[in-house]
């Protein structure tokens, strides 16, 4: 075991300022972004399952080719760039917190590839308010990084850096880009404090949610969807649930079409993730 720690410490310091060209598969498309083992050691592996799965078959399921959609914590981009691949007519925002990440966004949205698709970068963390908060970069791979007020997780494996960034709220946001049928939401134990802050998106706008879900905050984020008639999916299954605690997607009751999708397409994500 010390082994095996020594040998992921040493892969993780070595990967530091690494950015690498990659592709992705999206509908049989191949789609060109930057990634680097620097966010997550994955990204060192030359094959398909070197990118999350539920992020490729979310776009291909639920996107359309007008879709707008909001990559909340984008990380690299593997999301934010599959949903462009997929709603080529829509608007694609790309949020990231972490000013170096946000920067490989950046060059894999002016690749010549992906240049006619409308994706843009915000390099802003989200959060309840329009303010400034300490940003903490992760000791381990930049994709477990956190807003210091949220906490973090455990897996950070310590601190790197603190950074100052602006933080915006959803509402804020929704201001000045288009209305937004499908939100990703991956922000490292702030989720609650995102949602706290986008009480006109979720009322008025009613897109589709998908979020990494911290147990801290899982009841509160259920009773949170479920007093704007929202329903709550397990993708693995296709199943409705009433306890979150991991990763789920959250659709308004009257969005009767993209329920109707996630039990047709459920085994199509689960033969995926096998593959």
């Amino acid at each position: 075991m010390k082994l095996e720690y020594i040998i992921r410490r040493t892969a993780e310091r070595l990967s530091r300022g690494k950015v690498i060209k990659r592709h992705i598969f999206v509908g049989g498309r191949k789609v060109s972004l930057f990634v680097s083992p620097d966010a997550q050691l994955k990204y060192f592996k030359f094959w398909r399952n070197a990118f999350d799965a539920d992020l490729i078959w979310l776009a291909e399921t639920f996107l359309e080719e007008e879709s707008n959609v909001w990559d909340i914590g984008a990380n690299v981009g593997v999301f934010t760039f599959a949903s462009s691949a997929v709603a080529h007519k829509g608007t694609i925002l790309s949020v990231e917190a972490d000013i170096w990440l946000a920067d490989i966004l950046r060059r894999s949205a002016m690749l010549k590839e992906n240049k006619n698709a409308d994706i843009r970068i915000l390099p802003a963390a989200i959060s309840e308010s329009n303010s400034m908060e300490s940003f903490l970069i992760a000791m381990r791979g930049r994709a477990c990084n956190a807003l210091e007020e949220a906490g973090g997780r455990s897996k950070m494996g310590g601190v790197r850096e603190r950074q100052y960034v602006p933080t915006l709220t959803l509402d804020t946001i929704s201001s000045s880009v288009p209305k937004p049928d499908f939100i990703k939401i991956d922000v490292e134990s702030a989720e609650l404090m995102v949602l706290r802050g986008a009480i006109n998106v979720i009322s008025s706008m009613r897109p589709v949610f998908y979020i990494e879900v911290s147990d801290n905050v899982a009841d509160e984020v259920m009773r949170l969807f479920h007093e704007n008639k929202y329903l709550a999916f397990d993708i693995q299954t296709g199943a409705e649930i009433n306890q979150c605690m991991s990763n789920y997607l959250f659709i308004p009751e009257e969005k009767k079409k993209a329920q109707q999708q996630l039990a047709s397409d459920h085994g199509v994500y689960k033969c995926r993730r096998l593959r």
